[in-house]
């Protein structure tokens, strides 16, 4: 079983545990980034401000759709699977801080942008794929559509935060644009790899 097959009838334990332990390593080095003094690479970062958001848009898919599938009365599985690749951008993002890779590394935060977003948007299209969409390229530009809007509201809660009273001001023009355009792309790869699977499952299931 991989984590992207995420069909109702599919065992959640694996993916469950998976996305129990991306909380707990990402809360982990939020507490150590707010509460331990000392460490130069969270400096100007507003990680108090990620210690509050970060768990609560982790915590969020799942109380949204536990809450949603309660008063449909479904019965069906969580999708777990999907809420560990809407994790897993969080915990990365915490790590490339906590090791310093945003400053030592010049192209980790153009592969982070790339990356995080082909997870995320894997993410909520897994989730998509419970409504059953069709024809199942709507699937695709809804996943782009969604990843690119996620990109754009990202950038700005960054301006908001720490860019415009920070360091980074004179670069944060063309810094955004490539950002945004790089999220975007790894949400196209996110829809792709979905539609691809999703036209081999139908395929699949149709009688010889």
């Amino acid at each position: 079983m991989s984590l992207l097959d995420d069909r109702p009838t599919t065992a959640p334990d694996r993916a469950r545990l998976v996305a129990v332990a991306l909380f707990v390593l990402t809360v982990g080095q939020l507490a150590v980034a707010t509460f331990v003094p000392g460490l130069p690479q969270f400096e100007g970062k507003a990680f108090g401000s990620r210690l509050f958001a970060y768990p609560l848009l982790m915590v969020a898919p799942v109380v949204v759709w536990w809450l949603v599938a309660r008063r449909r009365g479904s019965r069906s599985p969580l999708p777990w699977a999907a809420f560990a690749f809407i994790a897993a951008p969080f915990l990365i993002d915490v790590t490339g801080n906590t090791l310093d890779l945003y400053d030592s590394v010049t192209w980790w935060d153009d592969a982070n942008h790339f990356a995080n977003w082909l997870l995320l948007s894997l993410g909520v299209g897994l989730m998509l794929q419970r409504a059953d969409i069709r024809p199942t390229w709507v699937l695709g530009v809804a996943v782009v559509g969604l990843g690119a809007l996620l990109a754009i509201a990202w950038e700005l809660a960054e301006w908001w935060t720490f860019i415009r009273h920070g360091t980074e001001l004179d670069t944060a023009y063309t810094d955004t644009l490539s950002d945004q355009a790089l999220g975007t792309l790894g949400a196209a790869v996110a829809g792709a790899v979905l539609v691809i699977k999703e036209r081999g499952r139908t395929r699949s299931s149709r009688p010889s």
